[in-house]
């Protein structure tokens, strides 16, 4: 398995209490050709279960650990040459859904990804709201 990195170490999730954080911003690096993803990732996701006819929410883990973005020509080189080719590496630990939405787009803008071709991505979406990032103010 190819594991997820954090200032150039591996990423342990047991020594993080999950309830603290909501997701993360990757950065996915080809070691072959050097192109790269920028992209987020949540630890979490709600599920809605019935129960005696009323809906009850829980959350359950994501996919997150063996995630390679949702790109696909990124998932087909993925397929094409091995995951052991890519390294992956975690930007930001985000605590709420709309830190990560903000920080994914900073380092896609910073980065210029949709006019490089150095980049795999190739489209950006981002929907928040100023009052969500209020603790990211200083």
């Amino acid at each position: 398995m190819n594991h997820w990195l954090l200032k150039d170490t591996l990423y342990l999730p047991e020594e993080l209490n999950h309830k603290e954080v909501y997701g993360f911003v990757y950065l996915i690096e080809n070691l072959t050709n050097g192109r790269k993803y920028i992209g987020k990732k949540f630890f979490w996701s709600s599920k809605i279960k019935q129960v005696n006819k009323k809906k009850k929410r829980y959350k359950v883990e994501s996919d997150w650990k063996d995630y390679y973005g949702s790109s696909a020509e990124l998932g087909a080189e993925i397929i094409n040459i091995g995951k052991e080719s890519f390294k992956r590496t975690i930007l930001h630990l985000c605590k709420t859904k709309a830190e990560c939405a903000y920080l994914e787009l900073k380092e896609q803008i910073e980065r210029n990804v949709l006019l490089s071709d150095e980049y795999y991505n190739a489209w950006i979406q981002v929907k928040v709201r100023k009052s969500h990032l209020k603790h990211l103010k200083k």
